[in-house]
Order: structure tokens, then sequence, then C-alpha cells
């Protein structure tokens, strides 16, 4: 049997994706395997990975914290993990009139106001420093033309592919399709006992 996982984390970067794996070994110890798959002009992956068992846990740990200090010494004290500028965080949606954000626009003018755009931003939740929640929205809806039927048919990994969306988001959108998938078949099934009887 295939060693289980018991957390995931992933991130992309052009055509670089990074899997960060919490794992169960068959001898019950526990281990991380952190990849790296490259993506090919061919359209093919090349992967590399790391392992790291439970015993070096620690010292990957206090690798990794000492490694962030002293990068944050040698760059004067900044912000490791800041992207963008000020400039571009007051263009998101807090900075909308409150009318055209889409929760408020929910709760004045009713679900039937919002595009199809705003209503999965709602489900996405927040955007990014240098994109907003409905743009995020926009472009996964536009690499599909459009069509909700094919969202309720998007995979984890295609979610995943687009900048700003990790797994918690990704999740959110495939349990809200397939919550609606199941009201559609039950909505049919009714109707069709109605008729039957």
């Amino acid at each position: 049997m295939k060693n289980p996982v018991f957390a995931t984390e992933r991130f992309s970067s052009n055509r670089k994706h990074y899997f960060l794996d919490f794992k169960l070994a068959a001898n019950n110890s526990q281990y991380i395997t952190i990849t790296r798959s490259d993506e090919q002009d061919d359209h093919t992956f090349k992967r590399s990975q790391v392992i790291v068992f439970e015993e070096d846990f620690e010292f990957l740990i206090e690798a990794f914290s000492s490694l962030f200090r002293s990068a944050a010494y040698q760059v004067g004290q900044q912000d490791l993990f800041r992207t963008g500028n000020d400039d571009e965080r007051t263009t998101g949606i807090k900075s909308w009139e409150p009318s055209e954000r889409p929760r408020e626009k929910l709760m004045e003018q009713g679900k039937e106001a919002l595009s199809d755009a705003e209503l999965l931003a709602i489900l996405i939740g927040s955007g990014s420093p240098n994109e907003t929640a409905v743009s995020l929205a926009a472009r996964i809806l536009d690499s599909i033309d459009g069509d909700l039927k094919r969202l309720t048919e998007i995979s984890l990994f295609d979610l995943c592919r687009f900048r700003g969306m990790g797994h918690a988001k990704s999740l959110s959108i495939i349990s809200a399709m397939e919550l609606s998938a199941r009201l559609a078949v039950r909505q049919h099934n009714t109707v069709w006992l109605r008729r039957a009887q």
C-alpha cells in the first residue's frame, strides 16, 4: 500500500511546482518529502525530491530558522515574504466602493446581482498582493470558457496550477461544486418520482 499522506502543501512559480508532503512510512516512522517538478518544453515534467526523516525534523526546522534569521540580517531586517509594493496593496477589493465588493453586494443586492466571477471570488476568499480574488476567479472561469459545468469537473491539480490558488481555496471550490451537483441530482430524482406517481 502507498505510504499515507497526513498533510500536503503545494505552490507554483511559472513552470516550477513544489510539493511538500508529510507521510507515514511502512515502519510507522514519519517523514517529509520535498518535491520539485519542472515543466519541460515538450510538456513533460522533470522531478527531483528530497526526503527528511523523523529523526532529522528538529535539524530541518533549526536550519530553516537559522537561514531566515541570517537572511533577514543580511537584507537589513526587511520583510522576506513581502511581494509587490504599498501602491499595489491599495488596489485590492477593500479599496473598492462598499457597494461593489462581492460580499457586501451579495448582502445588499442579493445573489442574482453577482457575476459568476464575483460568486466564485467569495468561495476563494482572498486574492494575493498583486491580484484580487475577483480577478483570480475571472482567470479560472476564462480557462474553461465560462462553462460552469466544466467547473464542476475541474481537478484539485488543475486549480492549484493557478497562481494564488492553494489546496484550501481549491478544495472550497471543489466542495461547493460537489454540493451543487448533488443538489441537481436530488432535484432531478424528486421530479422523476413525482412524474412516476
